[in-house]
């Protein structure tokens, strides 16, 4: 019901804004489409401040979103995106502030089939398909590549062209498909599977220009992503500009930005290369010359060197050493023979004093009975006893005819202790 004032009786704010709130809590729950244009997430508030534009009119109404409604949004809202939300409307009168509080968030039209195409990404990641690890590395040189393209496409044109310029003798096997529209997927299955059984062929690029998220589709069906996931031959994909990124660039081996940066990627620069070679060329003589330098340096030198200077002054040294060694152990040889000759003649001259031989050659004799006894006394000896007279030369046999005894011989006597030079003391010789 309309409020009745007057100059005279105005309504209070308050009163206004009661009224303005009553109203609005009457409209209830709606559905209202549009897109996002601003996202405010604020820490510490379990509330998301978003701003829903209208997507024809200069016409936008904030939202209030819970945070873990709007956490648990697959994929994740964005700004730009176009959704439909089911909002209470509300308005605060101490602000006289009006707000939609949200309920539910669907994604419509490009926001949806984005949203489809990120669970589909995360289901074949869940699954391996995108493993880093699966990645295979290009070859250096390819000896053919296979080309899979739509027929007369500048796509087509982009990577031959280039990859010629850079390697005029590339050979390229072309399987074309239709590269969007219903039949894309399966066509550019099947191409890929031609490549895949032709032997020659070493890596495999399915290049096509730019184009909606739309036009790409079919480089996201999940058909053509494990197709090529099951391929022993690398695949390069070049579909689309840079900020385009269909399931294919994730499960391929080498991801090209544009079908240009394809062609650079699956052939080498043949000027680069011959620049590189040169210059290997020039580091390797450099270094032979260096190495060669050094090695002419030390032998130059070990040749200044005096002993490989003159070699015959090393040995000149050693001959010089040698005689001197030979003639020292000459000496020391004389010497030593010289203190054994004499300490020999001084030991023969010992024994030959010792040597009761040389008693009997000062003219002494030895007086043995038959039984070869020593006589030493003339009390042993009877008339007519044979002995023998023991000489320096020989043996002299005889007969006791009679003794004399010597009075000075008696052991008792004075005269027979008393020192005395005959040797005959001594050896037990006696005169005949």
């Amino acid at each position: 019901m309309a409020l009745e004032t007057s100059p005279e009786q105005p309504a209070p704010v308050r009163q206004i804004a009661t009224a303005i709130s009553g109203w609005i809590d009457r409209l209830g729950a709606v559905w209202v489409e549009g897109q996002i244009a601003q996202v405010n997430r604020r820490p510490g508030v379990q509330t998301v401040f978003l701003t829903l534009r209208d997507s024809v009119a200069d016409i936008s109404v904030p939202l209030t979103c819970p945070r873990v409604l709007f956490d648990g949004l697959n994929p994740p809202l964005v700004e730009g995106a176009s959704v439909v939300v089911h909002a209470k409307p509300s308005y605060y009168a101490n602000r006289g502030s009006f707000s939609l509080s949200v309920r539910s968030i669907r994604m419509v039209g490009l926001g949806e089939l984005l949203a489809r195409l990120e669970r589909r990404r995360q289901l074949l990641a869940a699954e391996g398909l995108f493993a880093a690890e699966l990645k295979r590395p290009l070859p250096f040189l390819p000896g053919t590549v296979g080309l899979v393209t739509a027929p007369g496409s500048a796509a087509e044109r982009d990577v031959v062209e280039n990859a010629r310029r850079r390697w005029p003798a590339v050979r390229f096997e072309i399987a074309y498909a239709a590269m969007q529209g219903p039949r894309s997927a399966s066509e550019v299955i099947e191409a890929l599977d031609r490549l895949e059984r032709d032997p020659e062929v070493d890596v495999i690029v399915v290049a096509r220009g730019g184009g909606s998220v739309e036009d790409l589709l079919s480089f996201s069906d999940e058909a053509v992503v494990r197709a090529v996931h099951r391929m022993r031959t690398p695949v390069v994909s070049a579909i689309g500009h840079e900020p385009d990124q269909p399931l294919l660039d994730l499960v391929a081996d080498v991801r090209a930005s544009t079908p240009t940066d394809a062609a650079k990627k699956v052939v080498p620069d043949m000027a680069e290369e011959l620049n590189g070679v040169r210059w290997a060329q020039e580091r390797i003589r450099a270094l032979v010359r260096g190495r060669l330098d050094r090695e002419q340096h030390g032998l130059d030198g070990l040749r200044s060197r005096p002993a490989l200077a003159d070699p015959r002054s090393l040995l000149d040294v050693r001959s010089q050493e040698v005689l001197a060694l030979r003639a020292r152990a000459r000496r020391t040889l004389s010497h030593r023979l010289d203190r054994a000759a004499d300490d020999t003649a001084h030991h023969r001259a010992r024994a030959r004093s010792l040597s009761p031989l040389a008693t009997l050659q000062r003219g002494y004799a030895v007086v043995q009975d038959e039984a070869g006894h020593v006589l030493t006394s003339v009390t042993t000896v009877g008339d007519g006893m044979p002995f023998t007279v023991r000489l320096a030369d020989g043996r002299v046999r005889a007969t006791a005819t009679s003794t004399d005894p010597d009075p000075t011989s008696d052991p008792t006597s004075d005269r027979a202790n008393a020192p005395t030079d005959d040797p005959t003391n001594d050896s037990g010789a006696s005169h005949g």
